[in-house]
């Protein structure tokens, strides 16, 4: 046997030998006989990888038989749609220098999945391709996982987390036993999370005890590109964003949302947990209250404590403009009632962030027919109302901002799809006629939209339906009554909502 538990065959092994063993061991399996039980010396003993992950298989329902193949979740064309937007897509051609001598010089197939076990992009020989997916369904949007298709490389790789080589009847299911293949998971490296695996595929006459390795080396080396693409963009957000700072006196770090520090001119946030979804409210490891103010269409934060050293809080002011209840204006945690000019004045410096002139915020608030000075009375009249929240010097809001509009954006602009449209109860100030607040709100809203139709997350397009936004959008109903299951309890009201919207349409056409 292998040192490694993880690898299948070494340089003395005899494939057509052991192949044979493995097959009388995976039948006592599946006859109820534990493996290593039986008395022939000649039985191969089965790595503990493996009998773990038949045992998984076993319980998972998958038939050791192969009646059932691994199934198709998506067709040819929405996996490569998948495959396309997916973060490994950026890695194809390390991927291909790595691996493309083992892939053509030992006839295997180079195959990446999903953090699911969904394959979602095989090249290689088109007949060894061909009859990978006539006997076993090995095709872009199957599932592999050990769920989907018993024990496998790139399922078990999954599941244990590492990487992992399986050779012939090693396979659970018998269809699979004719194939070997060695699989590596690869990590984010800036989040730590599965993004997918890589995996060689080939006959089992073609088994070689350097594919693991392979494989393992091209992992790192994807991880590796990755990574330095992390510190790219590290470089990109600093000099974008770090003049949202201040000087170092105010206390101010720029912060990814996984809790990396990118940039801390004072030095006082040397650890931050991972940021709540859209920034918000959180507590530093040291246990001083904090907020996280999310930077627009980038998962990155200016990150303050609310009590710094000098022992003065910092105050937070909330606004929650969306939806078609009336605005929610609370300042450390006090209601304010506020007229609506003074509402759309808080958002419109609310979504410049920077400060911002009388004469810009006259055309936003009143259009062409406005006057500077109007606005210069309406803001004198609400820095007495906010005492301290708005900068004597020009119009910036000095204080820590909790806005939904803030919170929406920030998860669109990490591409949370399904969080933001959950996150969105409505549009921006519906009765505000200001032009600056009308275009902030139909942007929104189209955003908004075009990621959900676009994101094929039922979950998604539920929500986005069930706002008033989303209420009357014909194509998203449609899209939610095509991705919901058949049992599912929603499926009869998109179904009916559907029929309705076509009616009107088609009422209001033949008027």
């Amino acid at each position: 046997m292998p040192q490694s538990p993880w690898v299948a065959v070494d340089a003395a092994t005899i494939p057509a030998k052991l192949a044979r063993e493995l097959r009388d061991a995976w039948e006592d399996f599946v006859d109820g006989r534990t493996p290593g039980d039986a008395d022939d010396p000649g039985r191969a003993q089965i790595r503990v990888p493996i009998v773990d992950s038949w045992l998984r298989s076993r319980d998972a329902g998958v038939d050791p038989h192969g009646r059932q193949s691994a199934p198709t979740l998506v067709e040819h064309d929405g996996a490569h749609s998948m495959w396309n937007t997916h973060p490994l897509a950026i890695a194809l051609p390390l991927i291909d220098e790595c691996m493309a001598v083992a892939s053509v010089e030992a006839d295997h197939l180079l195959v990446v999945s999903d953090a699911d076990g969904m394959l979602l992009s095989i090249r290689g020989d088109v007949q060894l391709r061909n009859r990978a997916a006539d006997e076993m369904n090995f095709v872009e949007g199957a599932l592999w996982s050990e769920a989907g298709a018993g024990t496998n490389a790139v399922g078990t790789a999954l599941a244990a987390s590492h990487a992992v080589q399986v050779f012939a009847a090693e396979h659970f299911t018998e269809p699979v036993q004719r194939w070997t293949c060695a699989a590596a998971p690869i990590n984010d490296p800036d989040t730590g999370r599965l993004l997918g695996v890589i995996d060689l595929t080939g006959d089992m006459s073609s088994v070689h005890p350097h594919s693991l390795s392979v494989v393992v080396a091209t992992a790192r080396a994807v991880e590796e590109l990755l990574r330095a693409r992390v510190r790219e963009r590290d470089d990109r957000l600093r000099a974008r964003y770090g003049t949202l700072l201040g000087p170092a006196s105010a206390g101010a770090a720029l912060v990814t949302g996984t809790g990396r520090v990118l940039l801390d001119p004072r030095g006082s946030l040397p650890e931050v947990a991972a940021i709540p979804s859209g920034g918000g409210m959180l507590v530093l490891p040291s246990g001083v209250p904090a907020f996280a103010e999310p930077v627009e269409d980038s998962d990155v934060y200016v990150v303050r404590a609310l009590r710094p050293r000098s022992g003065t809080a910092r105050r937070v002011l909330e606004l929650r403009l969306l939806g078609e209840e009336p605005a929610e204006i609370r300042l450390d945690g006090a209601p304010l009632r506020l007229r609506p000019r003074h509402v759309e004045l808080l958002t419109l410096l609310t979504l410049h962030r920077g400060r911002v002139s009388s004469e810009v915020l006259c055309a936003e608030l009143y259009g062409d027919g406005g006057h500077p000075a109007s606005v210069r009375v309406e803001m004198s009249r609400l820095r007495k109302l906010l005492d301290g929240v708005i900068d004597l010097e020009g119009y910036h809001l000095t204080c820590e901002v909790d806005s939904d509009l803030r919170h929406v954006r920030a998860l669109l602009g990490r591409s949370a799809v399904r969080e933001a449209a959950a996150a969105y109860p409505g549009p921006l100030l519906p009765e505000s006629n200001a032009p600056g607040i009308e275009r902030a709100r139909d942007e929104l809203d189209g955003w908004l939209r075009q990621a959900v139709i676009t994101a094929e997350d039922a979950d998604a397009l539920w929500a986005w339906v069930r706002s008033p936004s989303g209420d009357g959008d014909l194509v998203a109903w449609r899209r939610l009554l095509a991705a919901l299951e058949y049992t599912d309890p929603r499926r009869s009201l998109a179904a009916a909502r559907t029929a309705a919207l076509r009616r009107a349409r088609d009422d209001v056409a033949a008027m």
